[in-house]
This record gives C-alpha cells, structure tokens and sequence, in this order.
C-alpha cells in the first residue's frame, strides 16, 4: 500500500494517526480490504488472515510467540480436537505463549494466552512472525490435549521429518509441568506411517479398546511378487487388515469417476480376499463415536482370521516406509 509499507507488520491506531489517517479513513480501508483490523491492530490487507491475525494477537502482548494450534496451523501440521467432548479448548482461537513472569494466563473465545518458559531452540520464524518450533508445538498439543486428539499432530509431525529426540529434548525441558506424562506416553506411541488424521485415530482406538497394535502401511506377496496392494492397519496374528475410509477416498470430479474408483476398491479387496485376508472397513462415524461397533467387529474378523486354513499370508511394511517404522 503506497504510503503505508508500515503495515506490512501490525500497527496500532495511534501510529497510523501520527500519519495523518483519521478513524473513517481506517474503517474505509478496513470495508475495502486494503487493510485488516485484528485485536486491536491494524495490518496489510493482503496478508493471508491465519498468519494477519497471529501476528496482530503477538503484536498487542509483547513478547509473546505464537504457539499451539495457531502454531501447528502455520506450520501446517493436522490437529484435531473432539468437538462432541466437554470444554474443548477453542482451538480457532489465537494461541500464544508469554514467558512466566508476565501477568496471568488468558483464556477468551478468540484469544488463549499461557506463560511458560521458552528455550532459544523452542524458538522460530514463520517469516518475521516469532512462533514456537515444531517439535515445542507438537510438545505443547501433547500437553494440552488427551492422546486420542494429540496422535494426531503427533503422527503427522513425525511423518514430516520431526525425530522422536527433538521431541523428547523438549519434554525434557518441560519436566514436571503440566500434562507432561501425558505427553510423552502420546509420543511414545507416534508413528511416522500413519498417512492420515483417520488412521492415527484408529490406531488409537483400536489399541484403547484392547487389541494388539497393528502393523502400518503393509503389503503381501502373492508367490511371484510382491503385490501394489497395501493396507492401513495390519494384525498378523488374526489375518486381519483395517482400512480407512476417509472422505476423500471416493472423492471425484464426476460420477463416472467415482463409479471407477469403487470399482477399483472392490477388486483391490476381492485380491486381498483370494490371499487369506480378512477386511474391516472403517469411516470416521467408526472411528470416533465411543459408541460405535468398530472393536466388535475386528474381534469377529480376528476370529474368523484365526480359523483360516493354510499358511499365513507373506507380509512386509510397504518400500518407503519401514524407515519410519518406529
């Protein structure tokens, strides 16, 4: 904006009177979008609006770093929060962290702000904006939420090259503050292979619910090679698999499209079916509603497995991911 590069970091309304804009010119800019307005700061209205509300929320606590969910949101890691639980926290708000010695926590609908200490290394840029580092965010939501919500930025965070030693450096420096223990057995139980927020959950449940954890990401040889055909989740000793039927699996610009890939899908099962396999589909209904039948029906499916006849199928994790096998 001629005249007004000033804003391309937040400002407060007393600096942009010095220059001469009075309040109608700011609520003219703000109507026409040459500007934003965000907590009490005005800013660059060509500013993508996650990375335009942070930085204004930062801009008006000084000395804060933008962390948790708005952390994980600029550095594009998954999260999910269960919105059927009671007081879920508001992850849509701004979340930043102040250090310890300034005033109290805040909790508001738009705005949480939590005092806690902030290492150097816990430190990093998005651009010129101050935001926590992506092994103290993911730290931070292991903290924060319980492990069936956590595994989620866990996982994917680890998927994305985070290692478990820069997440246990930070647990390390976080010993003895809140949610802590929590936060390492969520890690402890992260796993680079999960390739969705459906599958982390999955696995989460699954072995809540009492089953065994299951392999990832597995193929099978059909005596000649091994097959293309790879599974989500994987319990040798039942023959079973479980697949992740997320939304975008069927997902297609046309109907003919999408009657193509279903039939894809249904071949693809009768060849794991013709090696011995039993499969169990699931979809996020399954998944995270406590009530569903999702565990029953894997233990009927590791009942009907174990009756199988004949040898147990030849399996490996799938080229590209036994490196992340944890």
């Amino acid at each position: 904006m001629e005249g007004l590069e000033i804003v391309r970091r937040p400002q407060p309304r007393d600096v942009l009177v010095r220059l001469g804009l009075g309040d109608a010119d700011l609520r003219r800019l703000v109507r026409r979008g040459r500007l934003q307005h965000h907590h009490g700061h005005y800013i660059d209205g060509s500013i993508a609006a996650d990375i335009a509300v942070s930085a204004c929320a930062q801009a008006a606590h000084p000395g804060s770093v933008v962390s948790h969910f708005s952390a994980a949101r600029l550095a594009g890691l998954s999260t999910w929060v269960d919105g059927a639980r009671r007081s879920p926290p508001p992850y849509d708000a701004t979340w930043l962290t102040r250090p310890p010695e300034t005033p109290r926590n805040q909790r508001r609908r738009n705005l949480v702000v939590r005092r806690a200490g902030l290492a150097p290394e816990d430190v990093s840029r998005h651009g010129w904006l101050p935001v926590t580092s992506t092994a103290r965010t993911v730290a931070d939501l292991a903290r924060e939420l319980p492990t069936r919500e956590a595994i989620v930025t866990v996982d994917d965070a680890l998927r994305s090259g985070t290692t478990f030693d820069e997440l246990a450096a930070v647990l390390e420096r976080q010993e003895q503050w809140p949610g802590v223990r929590r936060a390492r057995a969520t890690i402890a139980f992260g796993d680079a292979r999960a390739e969705s927020a459906l599958e982390s959950i999955a696995r989460f449940r699954c072995v809540a619910g009492g089953l065994p954890m299951p392999e990832l990401q597995v193929q099978f040889f059909d005596g000649f090679s091994w097959m293309l055909e790879r599974v989500d989740l994987w319990w040798p000793e039942f023959r079973t698999a479980g697949e992740a039927d997320g939304l975008a699996k069927y997902d297609a610009a046309t109907p003919q499209e999408r009657r193509h890939l279903l039939r894809l899908a249904h071949r693809r099962d009768q060849v794991l079916s013709d090696r011995g396999i039993e499969l169990v589909h699931f979809g996020w209904e399954d998944t995270v509603d406590p009530r569903s039948d999702l565990i029953p029906r894997l233990q009927t499916a590791f009942d009907r497995g174990r009756a199988r006849p004949g040898p147990a199928p030849t399996w490996r994790v799938a080229p590209g991911y036994a490196q992340l096998a944890a």
